[in-house]
C-alpha cells in the first residue's frame, strides 16, 4: 500500500517515531504541502492509496483527480478541511482521531483561564524587572485577582474535552452549566446541568468552547450573543477559531462588555498581523498549541497508526462518513 503524509511536520517535527507507518506499507511523507495549491496536493497525492492530513484540505478537486485513494486519514479530531459527501461518493473511507487530546486541550483551557485570573507570567516579569523591590509594602498587584471558587462555568460542547475541562472547573469549587446536541443526564449533577445556549449566556462567568465546527456553530460568538452574557464575562476557545468572530469579540473586549479572553485559535491562522484581537485588552492568544503536549502527539500518531492498520484489514474505525 502507498501511503503519503502530507503534513507531517507539525505533528512530528523529529521528536517521534514514523515506524508504524513504514510498517504498513510505502511510506512519503512531506513536512508542508501549501493550502491553496490544490495543483501540487493532486501531484503529492499521485497515485496513493492511503493520505493522511492534519489541516490540508481535500476538496473534491483533489479527490476526483487521484482516483487511486482508498483511505483518507485525518491526524486530528476535526475533519472539517475534507469534503466527506465526495469521499463517500467514492466509497472512500475518512476516518479521525477523536480522543488523543483530551487531557492536553482540557489541561491547557484551564491554563488559559488561570493566567487570566491571575496573571503569573505578568507579575514574574514584573519581580524580574526589580518593580517588587522596589514596593514599600510586602506584596503588590497591578492586574485584579479572580477567584473562581462559587462562579459558573458554561462548557459548549460536552463531549471527552468538554467533560474534562468540567471536571478540572469543578475541583477548583465552580459551578458548571453544558450544552450539547445531546443531553447528557447521567453526567448531571447539583453542580452540573444542562442549559440551552441563551441561559447559559445569561448566567456564566466564564464561557469555554469545545464545540466543532459546524454550519450552525460558525460565528456563534457574535455581537447578538455577546450581548446576552453577563458584563465581565470570561471567554474560553480552545476548539475552532471560526466559532467566534473576531471583529465583535475584539469590540466587547475594547467596551469591557467581555472582561477577558484567552483564545488558542482565531478565524484565520496564522493569525493575521491586522486582526483586531491582536491590540484588544486583556485578551491572551497563544499559537494553536492546546493539543501539541509530546505525550499528546505521541498518542494521536498510535492512533492513527491504528486506524491505518483497521482499514488494511478490512475493518475501517472511527469513520466519520
Amino acid at each position: 500500500m502507498k501511503i503519503v503524509i502530507l503534513d507531517g511536520y507539525i505533528k512530528n517535527p523529529g521528536d517521534l517515531s514514523w515506524s508504524r507507518y513504514e510498517e504498513l506499507g510505502d511510506l512519503t511523507i512531506y513536512d508542508r504541502t501549501q493550502a491553496e495549491d490544490t495543483k501540487l496536493i493532486i501531484e503529492r497525492i499521485g497515485d496513493a492509496e492511503a493520505v493522511l492530513v492534519s489541516s490540508v484540505p481535500l476538496n473534491r478537486e483533489v479527490i476526483e483527480n487521484c482516483t487511486t485513494i482508498r483511505y483518507i486519514g485525518v491526524l486530528s479530531t476535526g475533519y472539517d478541511g475534507v469534503d466527506i459527501k465526495a469521499a463517500r461518493e467514492r466509497n472512500i473511507p475518512v476516518c479521525n482521531i477523536p480522543t488523543y487530546g483530551t487531557n492536553s486541550v482540557s489541561q491547557f483551557t484551564i491554563a488559559l483561564l488561570l493566567e487570566i485570573c491571575n496573571r503569573v507570567g505578568h507579575h514574574d516579569e514584573a519581580v524580574k524587572a526589580g518593580r517588587w523591590g522596589q514596593q514599600p509594602d510586602f506584596c503588590f498587584w497591578d492586574y485584579p485577582l479572580i477567584e473562581l471558587s462559587g462562579k459558573t462555568m458554561g462548557v459548549i460542547g460536552f463531549g471527552r474535552i468538554g467533560q474534562q475541562t468540567a471536571a478540572a472547573a469543578a475541583a477548583l469549587g465552580m459551578k458548571l452549566l453544558y450544552n450539547d446536541g445531546f443531553r447528557k443526564p447521567e453526567l448531571e449533577t447539583e453542580n452540573c446541568r444542562f442549559a440551552d445556549r441563551d441561559e447559559l449566556f445569561e448566567k456564566s462567568d466564564v464561557i469555554a468552547l469545545h464545540c466543532p465546527l459546524f454550519p450552525d456553530t460558525k460565528g456563534l460568538i457574535n455581537r447578538n450573543t455577546i450581548a446576552k452574557m453577563k458584563d465581565g464575562v470570561i471567554l474560553l476557545n480552545s476548539s475552532r477559531g471560526a466559532l467566534v468572530v473576531d471583529e465583535d469579540l475584539a469590540e466587547a473586549l475594547n467596551s469591557g462588555k467581555v472582561y477577558a479572553a484567552g483564545l488558542d485559535v482565531v478565524s484565520e491562522e496564522p493569525i493575521s498581523m491586522d486582526n483586531p484581537l491582536l491590540s484588544a485588552p486583556n485578551c491572551i492568544i497563544t499559537p494553536h498549541i492546546a493539543w501539541a503536549a509530546k505525550e499528546s502527539r505521541a498518542k494521536l500518531l498510535d492512533l492513527g497508526a491504528d486506524n491505518l492498520a483497521a482499514f488494511a484489514a478490512g475493518n475501517p474505525v472511527n469513520l466519520v462518513n
